[in-house]
């Protein structure tokens, strides 16, 4: 039986766990219990019925959330010469090539997100093993494999999240922090949605989409659908 602290007890007073709640009630009570002594993040987890083990059926894609999701994140650019200075001006915290490669190798990884140019795959491929299981190697139909570095490292920074099913076919994803108001929560909550929802497979049989629920990083999760 699952036991809880204090401050768990209290936040747990008064909830109904079997109700499904609107969003919008959803965001003010989460948003009302993050009382930890940090900014939690608020979190959004989407059960799908889909079986990851058919490539189809692998969802995972990126989506651009209207209210940023609050957190800084450092990124890191494969590319050489012109495309190495388009990087640094986008404001790349980390650029490089096969000096990079070394970093990564002796196990400097010091950034959440990574870019590369096509032309650079090739040095990208020798630490595949090591960025894949981390969710940090470059990906084309992510935009992360890109000519183009100067949009792939702003639309990182001005919000833009992976969503990727894991193999129990959930997505779990930060949305926002608890000192967002509730509007700009909500508003993002739709986008992933919404985003999720457009990549439901065409060979998906009965529900895709089974249960939401929104939680906070210390918090209770409540199931809930948007109204």
């Amino acid at each position: 039986m699952a036991r809880f602290g204090k401050r768990l007890k209290n936040i747990r007073k008064g909830l109904d766990f079997e109700k499904v709640y609107a969003l919008s009630e959803a965001v003010s009570i989460v948003k009302k219990n993050a009382t930890a002594k940090f900014d939690e993040t608020i979190e959004l987890c989407m059960m799908l019925g889909v079986d990851t083990t058919k490539a189809d059926q692998n969802i995972r894609s990126v989506v651009n959330l209207p209210h940023g999701t609050g957190k800084t994140y450092r990124i890191a650019v494969f590319a050489k010469n012109q495309k190495a200075d388009e990087a640094k001006s986008a404001g790349a915290d980390i650029v490089g090539a096969e000096d990079l490669v070394e970093r990564i190798l002796n196990g400097d990884i010091q950034f959440d997100r990574c870019v590369a140019t096509p032309d650079m795959m090739a040095h990208v491929g020798k630490v595949g093993k090591i960025l894949g299981p981390k969710g940090l190697m470059p990906n084309p139909k992510l935009g992360t494999v890109t000519s183009d570095v100067a949009t792939a490292i702003k639309n990182i920074k001005s919000g833009q999240i992976e969503f990727r099913a894991e193999k129990n076919g959930i997505i779990h994803a930060g949305i926002g922090k608890a000192s967002f108001s509730e509007a700009k929560i909500a508003d993002n909550a739709k986008v992933l949605i919404d985003a999720v929802l457009k990549a439901k497979p065409v060979t998906i049989k009965g529900a895709y989409l089974k249960k939401m629920t929104l939680s906070s990083t210390m918090g209770v999760g409540l199931a809930f659908v948007v109204e």
